[in-house]
């Protein structure tokens, strides 16, 4: 039967195989939109909400803290939008963006992501020893899965709590739902293309999971695996086990609410039960004290 991992999602074969044939009987390049495509900027604006979790974490700050926060460090920053939009949104406030990817780094410097107030670090999140201490710690879009033993994300969630200041909160979220573990394709569309998230295989046996995300434009063409996971499905209250065992003292999960009309509404609550949705994302929230 073959990898699952390199099986397309329903259309996608079918998709790719007319773009190939488009670009034939048009010439080399002709219309290719993939070709030209920004990869990162078409991530941040299918993918990312900086605005909208920002705005959550300076609300769950002040809280439970009874102050607004000033440091931000985003581990696995990628483009750094949530730090760029930090910095962007107080003179006060300064953040530090730490990411192994030279190659994102880069294209966040041409965003005008580093000055006096935003550094960004190449290095590995589990070595990262130049970034100063944070007010508050995002690990958002389950980067942190890359971590696929208890042992290893234990020790994250340590370097995470050794990353704080006293009275800093750490912030991750993680997704689930029966839907979670379906190897299927979804889309999304958006102003000047369709975003395709891809869950390519997932095995049980080790809640290993690989996910793609494809781009597909007007004229045809398909940007495919534009990014690629390899990650491991944690659950809830593997990830708040973790989190107590790493030292911190308060851990809470956000979940989101639900509108009039049925569908999530976009605030986020401290619960202690949930509905088993098919298909959910939440927030963790872990302090030291």
């Amino acid at each position: 039967m073959g990898d699952r991992r390199t099986r397309d999602p329903p259309g996608l074969t079918r998709d790719l195989a007319a773009a190939k044939t488009r670009k034939r009987s048009r010439g080399a390049g002709a219309g290719d939109m993939a070709r030209r495509a920004d990869k990162y900027r078409l991530y941040e604006r299918s993918v990312q909400c900086p605005e909208a979790e920002l705005d959550f974490v300076r609300r769950v700050y002040k809280k439970w803290r009874g102050r607004a926060p000033r440091v931000l460090r985003e581990d696995f920053c990628g483009t750094a939008a949530v730090a760029r939009e930090w910095v962007r949104r107080n003179r006060a406030h300064t953040a530090v963006g730490i990411d192994r990817e030279p190659a994102v780094l880069a294209w966040a410097r041409r965003r005008g992501g580093e000055h006096e107030r935003l550094l960004l670090l190449q290095s590995d999140v589990l070595q990262a020893r130049r970034a100063p201490l944070a007010d508050v710690l995002v690990a958002m879009n389950f980067s942190y899965w890359i971590f696929k033993e208890r042992a290893l994300l234990r020790r994250y969630f340590r370097r995470a709590r050794a990353g704080l200041k006293p009275g800093g909160l750490f912030f991750l979220d993680a997704y689930g739902g029966s839907e979670a573990y379906t190897e299927m394709a979804e889309e999304t569309r958006y102003p000047g293309f369709v975003y395709i998230w891809d869950q390519a295989s997932y095995n049980p046996l080790d809640a290993g999971a690989v996910c793609h995300i494809h781009f597909r434009f007007p004229d045809g063409s398909l940007l495919k695996r534009a990014f690629s996971y390899d990650w491991r499905l944690w659950s809830l209250p593997e990830i708040q086990e973790l989190l107590r065992e790493a030292g911190f003292a308060r851990v809470a999960v956000y979940w989101e609410g639900v509108g009039r009309n049925g569908k999530g509404n976009g605030i986020y609550r401290p619960v202690r039960r949930a509905d088993a949705d098919p298909a959910w994302i939440a927030y963790i929230v872990a302090g030291a004290g």
